[in-house]
């Protein structure tokens, strides 16, 4: 029998489900069930319990949200009655759990029973007038058979080193949790920091109006800030030293369908932001422009050059908005011409973009400053989407290019120079 073994791919904040004939210690995986599990009766149990405790969370029912959960394990009580909190305060409009497959694991066989069931579990939801479509999550459970022949929730922590990265890890899956809303804009902080959700919510709402205003074609999604004082959420990990030192906020995918079940890449719907907690004093309305401008070109696809991606992001992040002071874009130009550019070989490379973060970023605003002046929104934005969903390869991208702008990413860097020197 073929076990699904959960890994992670190499793309940012990435999930992928991959089947391996390999147990989780490498070993040739062997059939965990026994004659006296009714498999489907077992799938039809755990089915009910999932589904009651969805419509609990949808109904505002904590007494059937808690009723399949093992009431010995008072630690696992408390966290799901703190997992419930949180989540009615997201306020979907939809929500469900899926069995996707079963996971084997001696040990913890051994801890809670012959009738043990590890199970990974897609959480599908959306939050109202915030996701435009149903978006997905994965988790892990691990559940008993009780003498009546129900089934009880016994762990759901025993999966998580097993999952992908960014699995088990939103932001309703860590402690005590608040949760501000405007138009368009949901902020999530420590419970308790009335204030800072508030200045956030300010921010976000700014940022919102600018990308909606200023991105080609307009953006009716919206905007989800993560400022929680853990360093681990959904895909961002500041705990990593360039993360944890460089970055004020990232913008983490989220899903339609994961990667792996449709597509390797997976489809996505969106992005949330997160804020990094030690530069949170450094976030204002600008930064959430940039992350924003992320979350509505996440659609897309995941092949624009990073040179494109970040450009687009900065370019929007500068343009005038509410509540920032107007920058010297001029004199901001020259210097980038004159610091950066007038020592660059080329754009920035997708490989060390990050490397050289500096040069980087003020070079591939330059870039989209040029575009944007010379060919308009409109182009751009059709040249963004293209090379997001079509520019796997070079000769896609340079194909792409010639198309909407008459020249290759080689050339438009020769045209940038040629326009410093003007």
């Amino acid at each position: 029998m073929l076990s699904l073994v959960l890994v992670a791919v190499a793309v940012a904040g990435g999930l992928a489900l991959h089947h391996s004939s390999e147990g989780a210690d490498g070993s040739e995986a062997t059939t965990a069930t026994t004659p006296d599990i009714d498999l489907a009766a077992r799938a039809a149990a755990v089915d009910k319990v999932l589904k009651k405790r969805a419509q609990a969370v949808l109904t505002d029912n904590q007494k059937d949200f808690l009723a399949d959960v093992d009431p010995d394990n008072k630690n696992l009580v408390a966290r799901q009655r703190t997992l419930f909190t949180n989540l009615r305060q997201f306020g979907f409009a939809k929500l469900t759990y899926q069995q996707l497959s079963q996971q084997f694991d001696d040990a913890i066989t051994q801890k809670y029973g012959p009738s043990t069931y590890l199970v990974a579990i897609a959480m599908t939801y959306q939050i109202r007038g915030i996701d435009t479509v149903p978006v997905r999550a994965m988790l892990g459970y691990t559940f008993t058979e009780r003498p009546t022949g129900d089934w009880m929730l016994v762990s759901d922590t025993d999966l998580d080193k097993r999952l992908p990265r960014g699995s088990h890890q939103e932001a309703w899956d860590t402690g005590e949790v608040l949760v501000k809303r405007a138009p368009r804009v949901l902020v999530v902080v420590e419970k308790g920091q009335d204030r800072l959700a508030t200045k956030l919510v300010g921010m976000a709402s700014s940022a919102v109006k600018a990308v909606s205003k200023s991105w080609p074609g307009g953006w009716n999604g919206s905007g989800v800030v993560i400022g929680l004082d853990d360093k681990v959420v959904r895909g961002a990990d500041y705990t990593q030293p360039k993360n944890a030192e460089d970055a004020i906020a990232m913008a983490t995918w989220v899903y339609r369908t994961l990667p792996g079940e449709v597509t390797g890449e997976g489809q996505r719907a969106d992005s949330y932001v997160v804020i990094n907690p030690r530069n949170r004093d450094k976030v204002d309305a600008r930064t959430l422009a940039h992350e924003f401008t992320h979350v509505a070109t996440a659609p897309y696809g995941p092949y624009a050059p990073r040179w494109l991606v970040e450009g687009a992001a900065t370019y929007v992040e500068f343009l005038p908005m509410d509540g920032a002071q107007p920058l010297a874009i001029g004199k901001y130009r020259q210097d980038v011409r004159t610091k950066y550019l007038a020592k660059a070989k080329s754009l920035p490379a997708d490989a060390t973009f990050f490397q050289q973060s500096d040069s980087s970023y003020p070079l591939s605003w330059l870039a989209l400053d040029y575009l944007f002046t010379r060919f308009g929104g409109t182009e751009v934005g059709t040249l963004y989407r293209e090379m997001a969903a079509l520019g796997t390869t070079q000769a896609d991208r340079d194909r792409i290019m010639l198309e909407h702008v008459g020249m290759t990413e080689a050339g438009l860097f020769q045209a940038l120079k040629a326009a410093a020197a003007a």
